[in-house]
């Protein structure tokens, strides 16, 4: 996955690596920080894309985030489609897992999953719930998945 910041600088180093210098960089300037995983996507005519956000909360001082997008051609369907999402946020989740863990950093995966069953994406509540819970990580749906609905939602172009 090839990752950049907000304002489309590139990341140079590994994700594991820009990470654990972001954390260490940001506790030494005084920050207790939080982090919050999340994915969404938008099917465009035959591709679908990904935007995975791993954003970083200063405990009242703001937050920042780094961005990953990727396209795919195949088609799924809409409960496919939001645990691919929540597949996404895990998979990072778990390669800095270990970070947040060595720096006493809390970290949530958001799903853009509505509570509401109203709404097609409830289908995969149970499922993505679940997952991530069952990987022993924090969870959160909408309309507290901020992280998805509303930071990985602006960077699907």
């Amino acid at each position: 996955m090839l990752w950049r910041r907000l304002n489309g600088e590139v990341l140079r180093l590994p994700i594991k690596e820009a990470v654990e210098e972001t954390i260490v960089r940001e506790t030494e300037a005084g920050y207790k920080l939080k982090v919050c995983i999340g994915t969404d996507s938008q099917v465009y005519g035959t591709e679908t894309e990904y935007a995975t956000v791993i954003v970083f909360l200063r405990e009242k001082r703001g937050g920042f985030m780094f961005i990953s997008n990727d396209r795919t051609t195949i088609r799924t369907g809409i409960k496919e489609r939001m645990l691919i999402e929540v597949a996404r946020s895990i998979e990072v989740a778990y390669e800095l897992c270990d970070i947040f863990n060595e720096f006493d950093v809390d970290m949530e995966v958001h799903a853009d999953i509505n509570t509401n069953p109203q709404f097609k994406s409830n289908e995969a509540l149970r499922e993505a719930m679940g997952y991530i819970m069952g990987m022993g990580y924090a969870f959160k749906a909408k309309p507290e998945a901020f992280a998805s609905s509303s930071c990985a939602d602006k960077m699907v172009n």
